[in-house]
């Protein structure tokens, strides 16, 4: 762990900047190997800020703590810009903009609050399994509740916290940069006492689609869950990659196949839940059978197909829904005999893409016995320094 509070290398100096380096090659040398945490309780700029940044979790006070590689009044000396401090150098800023921390905490005591949370999801090193805490029998029972925060339609966002609630241990997690990319929820909790990551769209910020930020966001949690041992879930309830010009322009394709990357990647055991849309390569990017989920369950309201169906029908049926008497009647007629036709989970559970369907009251039953079966999965890859990630 490290408590950063610097105003950066000194002028007078000049090119003796050999701690700087010495400290960044040993941040790399630990990374993988033991979990790093950074505390930023003061001024962290220039050089200093960089040794955070290849830590694995950066908690910053939201009192007295600034991060930055230039100023305002460097900015302003060298591009003519006025850049106040609180548009990107506060915690605030790095927690919900840059995405640069992970966590903001009031004050110092509720850093180090943070810091002993997190621990104690964490094992001491890479060869060591996380500090679960079994049970010596599973609790098996059906939570009706779960079946009730379904919404009738599919079209109705389903707010994926009260899924996570429910299925985790006494309701509680800890939430990883809550307050970027919202659109997806990473998180540590347990599950009937065994230590998981959790990885969700959230339909209620994007109609949880996934972009560049998203995506970098669920693939740097994917490779820090693997490195330390940890289970994997995923809660799939995804229409597709977020379109428009600037997610394209911003290198969405890069930014996406980061996540297929680390799921296939990883050799940690990966239980994927759909709940209910997963669409396209998006679903792919979210964890399937293909991508090396070792489970992977569905809910009855789950749909599964290269696009939904309202999309799949105005491209199908383009011409004949144009020269039908009542185009919109049609229109739902066609959607319900296509949901039925191609998107029903049975029909994936029958070509081997789910392993099961279940209903939304069995999840937490379901998913504890998968992780008491998988956590003495181990996985023998070809011999190689590593793989190439598209950064």
């Amino acid at each position: 762990m490290a408590i950063n509070d610097s105003g950066g290398a000194r002028i007078q100096e000049g090119v003796h900047l050999a701690g700087y380096g010495q400290v960044f090659y040993r941040n790399v040398q630990l990374s993988g190997l033991v979990p790093q945490i950074a505390i930023i309780a003061g001024p962290c700029a220039g050089g200093a800020s960089y040794s955070p940044a290849l830590m694995d979790f950066l908690i910053m006070t939201r009192k007295g703590a600034q991060m930055f590689i230039c100023g305002p009044e460097v900015i302003k000396a060298s591009t003519g810009q006025e850049a106040p401090i609180e548009l990107f150098g506060t915690a605030d800023a790095h927690a919900s903009v840059s995405g640069n921390i992970h966590f903001v905490a009031d004050d110092d005591s509720q850093a180090l609050d943070i810091t002993r949370k997190l621990l104690s999801y964490l094992p001491l090193n890479n060869m060591q399994d996380p500090p679960h805490r079994i049970p010596d029998e599973i609790s098996l029972f059906v939570d009706e509740g779960m079946n009730e925060i379904v919404p009738p339609e599919i079209r109705m966002p389903l707010d994926v916290t009260q899924v996570i609630e429910r299925l985790v241990d006494d309701g509680d997690f800890l939430e990883v940069q809550r307050d970027f990319a919202k659109n997806l929820i990473v998180c540590s909790a347990r599950i009937n006492g065994m230590e998981v990551g959790i990885i969700a769209n959230q339909p209620m910020v994007k109609a949880g689609t996934l972009d560049v930020d998203s995506s970098d966001k669920g693939a740097r949690f994917i490779r820090f869950c693997n490195a330390f041992n940890v289970p994997i879930i995923n809660l799939v309830d995804i229409p597709g990659f977020m379109p428009g010009l600037a997610q394209e322009r911003g290198g969405i394709i890069r930014h996406g196949a980061k996540m297929l990357f680390s799921y296939a990647a990883a050799t940690v055991p990966k239980i994927t839940v759909i709940l209910r849309k997963a669409y396209g390569g998006a679903y792919l990017a979210m964890c399937s059978k293909d991508m090396g989920a070792d489970i992977v369950f569905a809910w009855p309201t789950a749909e599964i197909a290269v696009m939904g169906a309202e999309g799949a029908i105005r491209v199908l049926y383009k011409k004949e829904l144009e020269a039908a008497d009542d185009s919109k009647a049609r229109a739902d007629e066609l959607i319900e005999q296509y949901r039925r036709e191609f998107t029903s989970p049975y029909q994936a559970a029958e070509h081997g893409m789910i392993t099961d369907v279940i209903a939304p009251s069995e999840t937490r039953t379901r998913v504890s016995m998968a992780l008491r079966v998988l956590l003495t999965k181990r996985v023998t890859r070809p011999p190689k320094k590593h793989g190439l990630i598209p950064l």
